[in-house]
């Protein structure tokens, strides 16, 4: 078994090309398109680059390539969480703990060999995809979300992470009789005439300006959460650039005061992983006509992320938010998959679980000491 440093365009194409194999026979994966992949490695595409140190490495066995890692510093957070936390994602590997323990040591050597006294992941180049899927495996993945096989949980623990943090998932369907409880609209009716706060969707003729909004919301409102650091400028930009091509405008909110003073954000994406499912990450020719006919008519979302600033949290605009959101994409067949709120926020849960929302799934994010 041998460890590579990725350091051509062949070898960085033979690091793209191994979940497409892994995965080939797994019905429940959901192939990557190939350019959005490719974008991630790219730093005049992917902008999270100019703030990253990284390496990528493959591992091959018997002639073929058999696993992959990256492993990477990224400023930005280091200055936010001042504490030397190396990261680690783009982890695949066959069930072989020799060939994952030597691609986690790699890592794990580089991130040392940088001055960092402990090892995070997995962390994805793409913002918001954190962790492995630990429980909820089916159904299959929504857009931007992770996916792994079980057997990735116990190649990690035997190498010696530890739980850092769990993430959790929640969904809404109401192809299962879902219905906002009653108290809940009351409630939120109180809170509109109250703080005179309005909810209204994105302007897609100035689309940048209100990403641009969200972005400084999201900075404000989850500055304390568990893994946030800043999202820059620059990366609101590229997201409003690759969004205008996917959302559904109705389902990406802003709360504002009578003022207009932005003090909340809700953000759902259509889930497209319902119409590239097959594609094995090529769009064209048959996907972009998928595209253009189904995206509209799309009936799953995922709620990507939500956020009040801190002076008008505990009054449930979260969960004015989470109103507005259902009650713009709803239809008898709409399902909601509420990603990635952290075990320990209890506000969220707790307001989460009032909505009457069903548990699906739960992310790990696994840390150790090196």
């Amino acid at each position: 078994m041998e460890i590579k440093t990725v350091s051509t365009k062949n070898e960085l194409r033979e690091f793209m090309e191994l979940p497409y194999t892994l995965y080939r026979d797994d019905p429940l994966w959901v192939a990557l398109l190939r350019s959005e992949q490719k974008a991630q490695f790219v730093p005049s595409k992917n902008p999270m680059l100019d703030h990253c140190e990284h390496i990528l490495f493959t591992a091959h066995k018997n002639g073929r390539t058999v696993g992959r890692i990256s492993a990477f510093l990224d400023h930005l957070a280091l200055a936010h969480w001042k504490q030397p936390i190396g990261l680690f994602g783009s982890f695949e590997s066959i069930q072989d703990p020799e060939v994952a323990n030597g691609l986690l040591a790699t890592a794990r050597d580089w991130l040392r060999s940088k001055g960092m006294n402990s090892m995070r992941g997995p962390w994805s180049f793409a913002s918001q995809e954190w962790g492995l899927v630990v429980e909820g495996y089916e159904p299959q993945p929504v857009i931007m979300a992770p996916y792994n096989p079980p057997y990735y949980n116990d190649l990690l623990t035997g190498f010696g992470f530890i739980k850092a943090k769990d993430l959790l998932v929640y969904l809404i369907d109401a192809s299962q009789g879902y219905q906002i409880p009653e108290r809940i609209l009351r409630l939120t009716d109180r809170i509109q005439a109250r703080y005179g706060v309005h909810v209204r969707p994105v302007d897609m003729n100035h689309l940048e300006e209100d990403v641009i909004t969200i972005t400084d919301l999201a900075n404000v409102s989850i500055a304390d959460n568990w893994g946030f650091y800043p999202v820059t400028r620059d990366e609101a930009k590229a997201m409003a650039r690759d969004l205008k091509q996917v959302i559904n405008p109705a389902a990406v909110l802003i709360a504002e005061t009578s003022d207009r003073r932005p003090v909340g954000f809700a953000m759902s994406l259509p889930d497209i992983n319902q119409i590239i499912k097959g594609l094995n990450g090529h769009l064209f020719p048959t996907g972009l006509l998928r595209m253009i006919f189904k995206l509209p008519r799309l009936e799953q979302y995922r709620m990507w992320a939500l956020g009040v600033i801190p002076e008008y949290q505990g009054k449930a605009i979260d969960t004015l938010l989470y109103r507005a959101t259902y009650e713009a994409i709803y239809s008898d067949r709409i399902r909601l998959e509420i990603n990635y709120v952290l075990e320990d926020n209890d506000r969220m849960n707790n307001a989460l679980l009032k909505l009457g929302v069903k548990n699906l799934r739960r992310y790990r994010v696994y840390e150790m000491a090196i």
